[in-house]
């Protein structure tokens, strides 16, 4: 059936250009004087049959009107369903797009998997961040179920097709999120953990590095990641009842955990190249303070301030506090 639709999709389209193209070389051949160009001819048609008819030039001649008449009859008729093609297939594409069933051709994108409560506002905080940031969301509902600007995949995770519809291979990062529908830990992290080994596989056997965040709710099950080298782990509802124990026992604390964990107010941690000046973290340190930013971390430790005498690694990421208008300003590249 789909092999017929395109065929006759493209036999429409290819008989309406040879129509199209015909009469405007018909009609400067019948009537040279009023069509001096094949191009006015093309004007007189296309006026023609899309019904438009200006009026600014009509054929004039027996000849020229007996053709006029052939291309009313025929040329409108098929326009008009070329154009009720056209319609079709954008409201098919629409539709397609809605329920999961297209490929996504982003590259250097962020790969949400599952859809929950955390996956949207994790989406907002990105693109409060960076408006233009490209993201793909994988779930299984049957239409997307998100408001925001972002291609929808659907189907599972865990399968190589989805991953490769949602171009995995290209992603900047997969973050995957717990599926709350699961009300066994275990087995929610289990199914977690068979997304995060396809994507590690995938990337094995298409030799490429993908970044790959996830979402437990056990610490226990951390060792069981080890082997899909997962590289980060974000604790769902144990890094909850941390920081409720953290206010509990320094009251007013959470007030900076909401600013180092959400764009939308106060300072917040961002990434920045080293400089190639830099030999020590003690220089690195001082730079980044006259500049009104403090490093925090080299992307594996919080402990510089003790190690400031240290060479700074040629693979160190190195993470600052400050505001956006600082980091925008006086450390952003590009």
């Amino acid at each position: 059936m789909k092999n017929v639709i395109k065929t006759n999709n493209f036999a429409i389209v290819l008989i309406s250009f040879l129509v199209i193209g015909g009469s405007s070389y018909t009609i400067h051949l019948l009537e040279p004087e009023t069509f001096p160009t094949v191009f006015e001819g093309l004007w007189w048609t296309m006026t023609t049959v899309t019904t438009v008819g200006y009026g600014d030039v009509s054929p004039t001649t027996v000849a020229g009107k007996t053709f006029a008449m052939f291309l009313f009859i025929f040329g409108i008729g098929l326009i008009g369903v070329l154009i009720g093609k056209v319609v079709n297939l954008l409201s098919l594409y629409q539709r397609l797009k809605g329920e999961g069933k297209l490929s996504s051709k982003k590259i250097n994108h962020y790969i949400f998997v599952g859809w929950t409560e955390k996956t949207e506002k994790a989406m907002e905080e990105i693109l409060e961040e960076n408006p233009d940031a490209r993201i793909v969301l994988i779930d299984s509902k049957k239409t997307n179920p998100c408001d925001l600007e972002v291609d929808f995949v659907q189907g599972d995770a865990s399968e190589d097709a989805v991953l490769l519809q949602a171009n995995v291979l290209e992603a900047k990062s997969v973050t995957i999120f717990s599926d709350d529908t699961i009300e066994d830990a275990s087995l929610s992290d289990g199914k977690t953990l068979l997304v995060a080994s396809s994507v590690e596989r995938l990337s094995k056997i298409h030799n490429r590095n993908v970044y790959t965040i996830v979402e437990i709710r056990k610490e226990k099950s951390i060792p069981n990641f080890s082997h899909a080298n997962v590289d980060e782990f974000v604790l769902s509802g144990e890094t909850a009842s941390r920081l409720m124990a953290k206010a509990t026992l320094y009251n007013g604390s959470t007030h900076l955990f909401s600013q180092l964990t959400s764009r939308m107010h106060g300072d917040n941690i961002y990434e920045i190249a080293a400089d190639p000046a830099w030999i020590t973290y003690k220089q690195a340190f001082h730079e980044i303070l006259e500049k009104g930013a403090t490093l925090l971390s080299n992307g594996k430790d919080l402990d510089i301030n003790r190690r400031l005498d240290e060479k700074i690694p040629s693979d160190a990421k190195l993470y600052i506090i400050c505001d956006r208008q600082t980091y925008e300003t006086k450390f952003k590249v590009g």
